[in-house]
């Protein structure tokens, strides 16, 4: 018998089960009993090797000539609906979702320095060049971690083009000199991750069963026993995320538009040498660990970094690395910029499957994605051997309606009026979730002495 949807976790108990299941179950007893239950969430998705902004601008839009130096560039903001015009072939995966997609152009960094990877600066608005990455201060991730904490305050995970790299410090920070992990390695970190609902013979039990549902059978089959229908169809559909944790298997033959002449051998992709099959399985897991409430902030690095930053994506069917397209290389009669655009759409090939799962949830009066933001981004600016003069960013979600989405939006030139800065764009972020703070990172000084005021959000993202 059904019991009453205010008490349904009255009485109940979970074994094994209680670290994954006990949010998604208190999410439903509040939304069953009236309460507001939206959690914001934020996913960070770094690239590595820079974004060319001429590559993110829509068809039909063409952006006025900049050049890297000060006071350059148009003194016009551009701000164009997106609905009716058909995003670049990099984001066309995530065209079904235009409405609610932000591309933004024009932002400066210049205070990071430059180079191949401006490591934690990029998240963080501050100077790390060189292989010394010094920290110092905390970066956006780790400033909303702070803000919106969940069971773990963030999830950092990512691919290194080192198979033995384990963990790397290169992106994530909670403060200075205090480097928040990457975890590298997709087998571990769903050991990590979710073999921490069993200690002893059970954590051994679930390492050698390697599948979560199945581990977690007798909860599951507990709690559906004692769901009235429109529960039973919600944690149905937490439930379908954890399915995909089944399948360990390559992909990358659902993946059109890459070089690949033959279908991939099988092989277990969380444990594969292919750097494409490790990105895809961190994607499955930071889903997972997303609706099953264990975070509410996340990081997903690409070979983010300078030790990784000239990673090659053999997954695609490539032979050379990202620091030789960067200079121009070509291959297989595709130029350098046809070969960024095909890597960065395997990029957002995944980001769009983890929003059809996001969607797939139900949340309040709708899904988990609708008290989302996803934001995509690269550790090097604006090209290969980046000066961080600008710093595209595409962003989807409107946080519960309150960022204005659909919508292409190009900033002023560096050094015109209006010109704006990463900085601003993280202020924006931290207000999303309550935050009174008007700055972040460290100040431009170039920018102070044009007398440009470097405060505040970006007013024009509000809704």
């Amino acid at each position: 018998m059904a019991i009453q949807r205010r008490d349904l976790l009255k009485g109940m108990t979970l074994g094994a089960g209680s670290l994954v299941l006990s949010p998604m179950l208190w999410r439903m007893q509040a939304q069953a009993a009236g309460q507001t239950v939206a959690s914001k969430r934020f996913v960070f998705v770094v690239e590595s090797n820079g974004v060319r902004p001429e590559q993110m601008a829509p068809e039909g839009i063409e952006r006025k000539p900049r050049r890297q130096q000060p006071m350059n560039g148009p003194a016009e903001t551009v701000d164009v609906p997106l609905i009716g015009k058909k995003l670049p072939f990099s984001l066309e995966p995530i065209q079904k979702w235009i409405d609610k997609v932000t591309i933004v152009q024009g932002l400066s960094g210049r205070v990071c320095g430059g180079g191949h990877s401006n490591n934690f600066g990029a998240l963080g608005c501050f100077p790390t060049a060189g292989e010394s990455q010094e920290i110092r201060g905390e970066t956006i991730d780790g400033a909303l971690a702070k803000m919106i904490p969940g069971i773990f305050p963030h999830i950092g995970l990512g691919i290194s083009k080192r198979l033995e790299n384990s963990v790397i410090y290169n992106v994530s920070a909670i403060g200075p000199n205090k480097g928040l992990p990457t975890m590298c390695r997709p087998d571990q970190v769903y050991s990590a991750l979710f073999g921490s609902v069993a200690d002893g013979v059970a954590k051994q039990e679930f390492a050698a069963k390697n599948n979560l549902l199945d581990f977690l059978k007798d909860d599951v089959k507990r709690v559906e026993a004692r769901l009235a229908g429109p529960e039973r169809e919600q944690l149905a559909a937490y439930l379908e995320t954890f399915e995909t944790l089944r399948d360990r298997q390559s992909r990358l033959n659902e993946i059109q538009h890459t070089l690949r002449e033959n279908a991939p051998v099988t092989n277990d992709k969380y444990t594969s040498a292919i750097e494409t099959d490790r990105l895809d399985a961190q994607f499955d897991i930071g889903a997972a660990a997303l609706i099953s409430g264990l975070t509410n902030v996340m990081t997903i690095s690409s070979a983010a970094g300078i030790r990784d930053f000239d990673i090659c994506f053999t997954g695609l069917g490539l032979k050379k690395g990202k620091h030789s397209i960067g200079h121009g290389g070509s291959e297989n009669g595709k130029t350098w910029a046809e070969l960024y655009d095909m890597i960065r759409r395997y990029h957002f090939d995944l980001i769009a499957g983890l929003i059809r799962k996001l969607e797939a949830v139900p949340e309040g009066d709708g899904t988990m994605m609708d008290n989302t933001v996803i934001v995509y981004l690269s550790d090097g600016a604006e090209g290969h051997h980046s000066r961080c003069w600008e710093w595209p960013i595409v962003m989807i979600g409107n946080i519960g309606g309150k960022l204005k989405t659909g919508r292409y939006i190009d900033f002023p030139g560096y050094g015109q009026v209006d010109h704006r800065t990463t900085a601003n764009f993280y202020t924006t972020l931290l207000q999303l979730t309550g935050s009174s703070r008007e700055s972040f990172g460290v100040e431009d000084p170039t920018l102070r002495k044009f007398g440009l005021d470097q405060h505040g959000p970006l007013q024009t993202l509000f809704a």
